[in-house]
């Protein structure tokens, strides 16, 4: 993208989410002249979350580094990588800011984001649960939990059924939606809690676990990457789920800038560019 088509996007940005807290801020005003409904929608406005990040000159992000094709952070580099560490990069670059990224664990990501951060990114699944204290951006990926196990078990642990049986051992990592769905879909079988989501895999290929049920992005990067592992049935998961970049509950100016900015970088290749290292 040139820097003059960047000046351009970066101003049709701006120029949406000025309107959006606009007709918020008018919407209000017809109740204030109804009732006794004061101008709230203006004052969240005004003190929206993206003027604070532009005043700040940062964007905080909040990402577990854990979950590639997603979020990683190399341990030994300390260099962050990933489909949402990119776009992240490019929303950041796109308000002018600089972005910093603050680790956190799938146990403790809410709690991170509502005291240290901006947004959450890195394979965020939307869940009511979560939407009780934030806000999702429009969905990035349509997706679902599905398994993963040796390649010469795929026929063994192909549905819920075979898995949630005694003496299967499901691993999965400790928090998030992949631990919620191995307690509410295997309670007959063995459940596995794992505190390294980096090295969760190389459980299986060792023995000791025989199978994760996990989103199905997830699985097609780890069978591409361990060809002693492979994906059971990816395009056609257990359920239906969706990622999406979490935000703060209430800030509609703020959504409305990362929603456009979104709309437009599925659009101008932005998205499809942070994929294609890990999705070819």
């Amino acid at each position: 993208m040139t820097s003059h088509s960047k000046h351009l996007h970066s101003l049709t940005l701006m120029s949406v989410a000025l309107l959006g807290a606009a007709t918020l801020a008018a919407c209000t005003a017809e109740q204030d002249s109804a009732g006794n409904t004061e101008t709230s929608s203006q004052t969240a406005a005004d003190s929206s979350r993206l003027d604070a990040i532009k005043k700040a000159n940062q964007l905080k992000v909040c990402t577990t580094g854990d979950y590639r094709p997603f979020t990683y952070l190399d341990p030994e580099s300390g260099e962050w990588s990933g489909i949402d560490i990119d776009m992240a990069q490019d929303l950041a670059e796109e308000l002018g800011v600089e972005v910093e990224f603050v680790q956190t664990s799938w146990k403790n990501l809410m709690p991170d984001f509502l005291e240290k951060c901006d947004m959450a990114v890195g394979g965020v699944s939307i869940s009511l649960e979560r939407a009780e204290q934030a806000y999702f951006s429009d969905a990035t990926l349509d997706e679902g939990k599905t398994p993963i196990t040796l390649c010469e078990n795929v026929e063994k642990y192909d549905t819920v059924k075979e898995i949630n049986q005694p003496g299967v051992r499901s691993i999965t990592p400790i928090g998030g939606t992949n631990e919620k769905f191995a307690d509410e879909h295997y309670p007959e079988g063995e459940i596995i809690r794992f505190e390294d989501n980096n090295a969760i895999f190389d459980e299986i290929i060792a023995g000791r676990a025989d199978v994760m049920t996990t989103d199905a992005s997830e699985t097609r990067w780890v069978a591409h990457e361990k060809p002693e592992l492979c994906a059971v049935h990816p395009d056609k998961p257990f359920n239906f789920s969706q990622k999406a970049y979490m935000l703060p509950r209430g800030d509609e100016a703020f959504r409305q800038y990362v929603n456009q900015w979104l709309n437009m970088s599925k659009n101008d290749g932005t998205l499809k560019q942070a994929e294609k290292p890990w999705f070819g």
